[in-house]
């Protein structure tokens, strides 16, 4: 990278989360104890910001420790984000020093390469700034988890259960048409869910929806078609029901993706009655999935999502905020893909979060560390549909105030960042009262006092990284 570039770079510029102890741990198990002939991801690229107070007494004393502390903390925090692809945000940040002491010291051997480094920059919030975008060995990252005593993990650990599945068979007779509503068939579906029970997965109760707490809706949809066959000899009419048509589709709940979907038209089957079909049936819908299908899908380290931005002002605030998400602790990777300021700003997101209401994890993890940078709800979610999100800038104030908050106040990622991490950064008096107001639990565990009005300070964007 020129230093042209860099330049131009460095010159564009939540309350803590309640932490609740739990790991979506269906996939560090798996990751953990992968099945044998998988192949599993060996590494995964990640992008970071690490941060360095210049006022601390400690560089004050020797200039020469700053640049290595910036480059130490940047590393640390690329390896926190891999281990987030395990962990969830609020467990990381609850068990932060046991994670730390076991985990993230072993930056050096956990990092394979440098894909890219900035040059470092004096932030006008007062902090030196870095951004490194790293290769980290995803494998030695569950080793390092592995590799804590079995005290530690069940500290850390909390099984978090089996993927939740729920699933609905529909039947439709071919004779009535398509204006006749299909009926549920509970023999179909119960010959489903004992297959789904054999992998040890749980069954759930299908709701309206989007309103369950499942991981997959399994949605079957079946047509027959009865004949009926008159016999000379004897006068008896024989029926048989065929299968004329079957669909079978998969969606993920947390973001709405239909992950599998298949439509057959067998060759002409009969069954004597329409119990044995539809028992056939659920045989054969069940067929369509195994162990290793699921596996796959929640075995992602990562899931690439829109973030649609609309009402920023200029391009420089747009490249402000992909500073700022670069960042927070589940956001692997951005970058600013189209820039509207009189429509959406569209951000390719890699985000690390997995399970559960993605909806919430992003309002929690993104939204409101933004919004506690800006002291006002400035940054509100307004849409999520499957892997898209949309955010709305709202300034209820002056539009300018804001940015400059956007520049002096210290980074969004320590808005909700645990006290581990701030006594890391051995921040001086100053910087520490500026952090107090944007994340007063942390810094009032390390003796940061009451927030102040914010000092001047700054912020260096990054247009290319």
């Amino acid at each position: 990278m020129s230093n042209e570039t860099m330049t131009v770079e460095q010159n564009a510029a939540g309350r803590r989360t309640p932490a609740f102890l739990g790991i979506v741990a269906l996939c560090l198990a798996l990751l953990l104890s992968p099945p044998p002939g998988r192949a599993q991801p060996e590494s995964i690229v990640v992008s970071a910001e690490g941060l360095a107070d210049p006022e601390a007494e400690t560089y004050q004393r020797d200039k020469g420790l700053l640049l290595d502390a910036l480059r130490e903390d940047a590393r640390r925090q690329v390896v926190e984000k891999a281990v987030g692809t395990f962990v969830e945000s609020a467990t990381l940040v609850e068990n932060y020093e046991l994670i730390h002491d076991r985990v993230l010291t072993r930056s050096k051997g956990l990092i394979k390469r440098i894909v890219k480094e900035s040059d470092p920059w004096l932030g006008e919030d007062g902090f030196m700034h870095l951004l490194l975008k790293a290769e980290v060995y995803l494998t030695s990252v569950r080793d390092a988890v592995e590799s804590m005593s079995r005290a530690e993990r069940l500290n850390l650990i909390q099984e978090h259960g089996n993927p939740r599945i729920a699933v609905s068979v529909s039947v439709r007779d071919a004779e009535r048409g398509t204006n006749v509503p299909p009926e549920r068939s509970a023999i179909a579906e119960n010959v489903v869910k004992e297959r789904i029970s054999g992998f040890g997965y749980r069954v759930w109760s299908e709701r309206e929806k989007g309103q369950g707490d499942e991981d997959f809706e399994i949605h079957g949809e079946v047509k027959f078609m009865p004949r009926s066959v008159k016999l000379k000899a004897s006068g008896l009419t024989l029926t048989k029901y065929v299968l004329t048509s079957w669909t079978v589709n998969c969606t993920a709940s947390d973001t709405g993706e239909e992950i599998y979907f298949n439509t057959k038209v067998p060759k002409s089957k009969g069954w004597a009655s329409e119990d044995e079909a539809l028992e056939e049936i659920g045989r054969l819908i069940g067929q369509e999935f195994s162990r290793d299908f699921f596996e796959d899908h929640l075995m992602r380290p990562s899931r690439i999502f829109q973030l649609q931005v609309a009402g920023l002002p200029d391009y420089d605030t747009g490249l402000l905020l992909k500073k700022e998400l670069i960042g927070l602790r589940p956001v692997l990777n951005v970058d600013l893909r189209d820039f509207d300021a009189d429509g959406q700003s569209v951000y390719e997101v890699e985000f690390s979060g997995k399970r559960g209401n993605f909806v919430r994890i992003v309002n929690d993890t993104v939204v409101k560390p933004l919004n506690l940078k800006l002291e006002a709800d400035v940054f509100r979610l307004t849409a999520a549909r499957g892997d898209s999100v949309d955010l709305a800038f709202r300034p209820e104030g002056d539009v300018d105030e804001v940015v400059r908050k956007f520049e002096e106040m210290p980074p969004a990622s320590l808005a909700d960042a645990p006290a581990g991490r701030l006594e890391s950064l051995d921040l001086a008096e100053a910087s520490m009262k500026k952090v107090a107001e944007i994340n007063p639990d942390a810094a009032r565990r390390l003796g940061g006092g009451e927030p102040e009005p914010p000092t001047a300070g700054g912020v260096k964007a990054v247009e290319e990284f």
